[in-house]
């Protein structure tokens, strides 16, 4: 082989390594393995329940959330009290309490809605519509955070959302459509209900952690929650926990579970800061598979191969919508008086203020991204 031709596949295959070196950041690599440790958590509060419900007739959604805010109170909802100045829990209760009650109120109702949508309708179809917080969620970034999406984050959703019809299908075929059918449609709107409450948590979690603290919110959600799921818990679940038998084994998952979901509580807002709530959410589409793959040891489930095919496409939706940054559009006061040109940070588009429009800030901001060529240049997922 000549020595130039030689030289010029040496220069596409370096290229090629650092186009994929571009891709594959080590910030995507964290995003998707931090992602993933949710979903696990995920999985842990789905065993344990399904282990309370079908060994032990345990049925109490209620009670388990309360405990898990108790915890959120116990730790963050205490170290605001003991913070100083605007941080501190009296503080943000004399300028902001209304607005966390209500935040406290949407998650905790988000939480009982979709354990109650298992009385009415099944598995397959709550698998189906919980994907509406994906839309949901792009929907409200769009109007509130003003997060602006690529058609590659469009595609990227799709394809996850495949997967999860994969997954759906593979449910089917092994026979697993469990859960009641006794009313399809109160069942189905009670998901829809779940998925829009939570879609509008995760956006208010979105904004308090990237603007204000992850702790603030925590700490707010830990009392608002233990308030509202003690009222709630009072009222409709009362008698169910009167008559429980108490066993160290029903001690131990129970403890299982508020341990599992204390722990995505409190790491989902360190990955929602790293790329974005939904992203986050797209993510955790893999949860309901991992149960399913638990579920062949413990509750002896059938395995399809589209279980795998539906962990792989989920995958690559997600790693699709996290190599391209979606754009913020912040505008800047300061900016608009001194008639700066538009500042491109974080990838984000801030500003306008020289009179270029949207799509013509993101052109140019496109333009630069694929004429980039500097060797330390990466493509980043959503930074802060």
């Amino acid at each position: 082989m000549p020595q130039e031709e030689l030289g010029t596949h040496c220069d596409k295959v370096i290229k090629g390594l650092k186009e994929w070196r571009d891709i594959f950041t080590w910030q995507l690599v964290k995003t998707l393995l931090m992602g993933q440790g949710l979903s696990a958590l995920i999985c842990g509060t789905a065993v344990t329940s399904q282990y309370l419900a079908s060994v032990y007739y345990l049925n109490t959604p209620m009670l388990q959330s309360f405990i898990n805010y108790t915890l959120l109170g116990i730790t963050y909802t205490t170290a605001l009290i003991f913070r100083r100045g605007d941080g501190n829990i009296l503080q943000i209760l004399k300028t902001k309490w209304w607005k966390y009650l209500l935040l406290g109120l949407t998650d905790v109702e988000a939480n009982y809605a979709v354990v109650k949508a298992y009385q009415y309708t099944t598995l397959t179809s709550i698998q189906l519509l919980d994907c509406f917080i994906i839309p949901v969620l792009m929907i409200l970034s769009w109007f509130f955070l003003k997060t602006r999406y690529r058609i590659i984050h469009y595609v990227a959703v799709c394809i996850c959302l495949t997967g999860v019809g994969a997954m759906v299908g593979a449910d089917i075929l092994a026979g697993q459509d469990q859960g009641s059918s006794s009313d399809i449609l109160l069942g189905d709107g009670l998901v829809l209900v779940s998925a829009t409450l939570y879609a509008i948590s995760n956006v208010c979690q979105e904004y308090t952690v990237k603007n204000l603290s992850r702790v603030e919110f925590l700490g707010m959600i830990g009392l608002f929650g233990f308030i509202i799921s003690g009222i709630q818990l009072g009222i409709v679940e009362h008698q169910e926990v009167s008559t429980i038998l108490w066993t160290w084994e029903i001690a131990l998952l129970l403890a299982g579970y508020a341990l599992c979901m204390y722990g995505f509580y409190s790491f989902m807002p360190v990955v929602i800061k790293m790329s974005s709530a939904t992203a986050v959410n797209l993510s955790l589409l893999t949860g309901d598979l991992f149960s399913l793959f638990i579920g062949l040891f413990l509750f002896q489930y059938s395995f399809s191969g589209l279980y795998i095919i539906s962990l792989v496409v989920i995958f690559i939706g997600f790693i699709m919508y996290n190599t391209v940054p979606t754009l913020t559009r912040v505008p800047d006061p300061e900016a608009e008086e001194a008639g700066h040109a538009d500042d491109l940070e974080n990838n984000s588009i801030q500003g306008f203020s020289d009179g270029k429009t949207f799509t013509q800030a993101e052109a140019a901001h496109n333009e630069s991204w694929l004429n980039e060529t500097e060797p330390g240049s990466v493509i980043n997922s959503v930074k802060l």
